[in-house]
């Protein structure tokens, strides 16, 4: 049995989070057949991960990785048939697509393949405007007459704005 979840009411009340929730939603259309290839993602500290693919039989030129705006496409695509007659077929060399969203600031380092295991470096580079950052308070006595940037220094008029005649 397989639950689905109705995100509808959230796009309905909320702004701007409508990539979050499309995300959300197609998590939980994952098929079995989405379960090849097998992969494992780790963190690797802070703001460095590490996707590796099992890929057996697949070859660099095989493969193509692409990074498009927030989404990372795995594909895979065998070169050539194999004329061989198979007896038993264990071994998949089908080709595949695998998508993988990123959060934002996150960027792939490289990829390298070793031993039939596609590995995928990432990190989070957060731009330096988007970073917390520590605001300085001043003694009293010492703002007299600095100019500080003020948050909100936008002052309310006394007079009241006349009535439009309509």
């Amino acid at each position: 049995m397989r639950t689905t979840f109705d995100f509808t009411p959230l796009f309905r009340s909320s702004v701007g989070f409508d990539r979050l929730l499309t995300t959300l939603e197609a998590a939980t259309r994952s098929d079995a057949a989405d379960s090849w290839p097998p992969y494992d993602i780790a963190r690797l500290d802070e703001d460095r991960y590490r996707i590796t693919m099992a890929v057996a039989g697949f070859r660099e030129g095989d493969l193509t990785l692409t990074q498009d705006r927030n989404v990372l496409i795995i594909t895979g695509r065998k070169e050539g048939e194999d004329k061989a007659q198979y007896l038993h077929r264990g071994i998949p060399a089908r080709a595949f697509e695998r998508r993988f969203e990123l959060a934002d600031h996150v960027r792939v380092e490289g990829a390298s393949l070793t031993d039939g295991l596609l590995e995928v470096s990432l990190t989070r580079e957060i731009p330096e405007e988007k970073k917390p950052r520590r605001i300085e308070i001043v003694q009293g006595s010492d703002a007299a007459g600095a100019d500080l940037p003020r948050i909100g220094t936008a002052r309310v008029s006394e007079k009241q704005p006349e009535p439009v005649a309509a």
